[in-house]
């Protein structure tokens, strides 16, 4: 299953107390102080891990704490400082507070961390407080209590190029046709059940990273279908190829589907619809009309978008479509 939010409860440590104790040597009185500082708690450090790809563990794992410091002791002995707590989380996660919104972080890189909660200090030993006017302090600090918060996981898939449309445009099969990644699909309107990344290996040592967003429908940027919990998804990649559904059953004409994803685009972020885009016109085995093929062509052109007609079931215009992708790679993604 992919989970792509989630909120969970992090109590960092807390610090350990400061120790009241006394030297025991004959002839000083009361021995001195020797009470040692208490150790600091643990910190909660989230780190980004390119070999984890949902946040599926925190559905069932939900509350955290780190390690609280040990208390001082007797004989100027300092407390043990509580192991920090380390949590793994995919690359490509925002971290935010879960009470106010704000970003703590945004982690994209892999061994990429972030201090999320920040252990307590440890309390100071009555030694601490030994002064020329008070030579045997009783008092010592307790420790400071860790940091504790709520934070809201939300991951963002790392892809270099978006593959968007409209439910039954074909995006399932063209990602599973250009990469080795086998999408799970649902009934319509539902389509894909959830963003899938594929590899497209474009030469030797040159490849592209493609993301499969399911659930763009009409009304998606405000909650629509599916499309809402996975717009955020585009938000990483570099260009977009938009698939259209060109055949003689095709719900809508090319240039309404093109304009309504379009919109929605729009709707949820202005930045996604600044995104380049390959136009790519899919099932022309079941077109009779080629004409409109031509039509799509000069449109398209004449506003400096690519386009590439194709099947993926005879696999007619695919090398074509790499090699769009590969051209345009090198001027897109920097």
């Amino acid at each position: 299953m992919f989970i792509d939010k989630a909120k969970i409860f992090l109590k960092a440590g807390d610090g350990g107390n400061g120790c009241v104790a006394f030297h025991r040597e004959k002839f000083v009185p009361m021995g001195g102080p020797s009470g040692g500082d208490g150790g600091k708690g643990g910190d909660i450090i989230l780190l980004a891990d390119k070999d984890l790809h949902t946040l599926m563990d925190f559905k069932y794992k939900r509350h955290y704490k780190a390690q609280r410091g040990q208390n001082g002791q007797g004989g100027n002995k300092k407390g043990k400082d509580g192991e920090d707590l380390i949590i793994k989380i995919p690359v490509g996660t925002v971290v935010k507070d879960a009470q106010t919104g704000e970003i703590i972080a945004d982690l994209v890189e892999d061994g990429q961390r972030v201090v999320v909660a920040k252990g307590g200090k440890g309390g100071k030993g009555n030694a601490a407080f030994k002064t020329a006017t008070n030579q045997a302090p009783t008092k010592a600090d307790p420790g400071e209590e860790g940091e504790e918060r709520w934070v809201e996981l939300e991951l963002k898939l790392l892809a270099d190029i978006g593959i968007i449309g409209f439910p039954n445009a074909g995006k399932s099969t063209l990602i599973s046709v250009l990469s080795k990644a086998r999408p799970k699909i649902a009934d319509y309107p539902f389509t894909t059940l959830t963003p899938v990344l594929g590899v497209l290996q474009l030469d030797v040592d040159d490849f592209v990273v493609l993301a499969d967003i399911p659930g763009l429908i009409e009304g998606a940027s405000e909650g629509v279908g599916l499309g809402h919990e996975f717009l955020r998804h585009i938000e990483r990649t570099k260009f977009l190829i938009h698939l259209i559904d060109v055949s003689d059953f095709a719900e809508r004409e090319w240039k309404e589907a093109y304009q309504i994803i379009n919109t929605e685009l729009g709707n949820y972020s202005e930045d996604l619809l600044k995104k380049p885009q390959i136009v790519v016109a899919n099932k022309i085995d079941a077109l009779s009309d080629k004409s409109k093929l031509q039509e799509m062509r000069e449109f398209f052109q004449s506003r400096g978008i690519p386009f590439v007609s194709v099947s993926l079931i005879t696999r007619e215009g695919l090398e074509e479509l790499i090699d769009t992708v590969k051209r345009y790679k090198r001027e897109w993604i920097k």
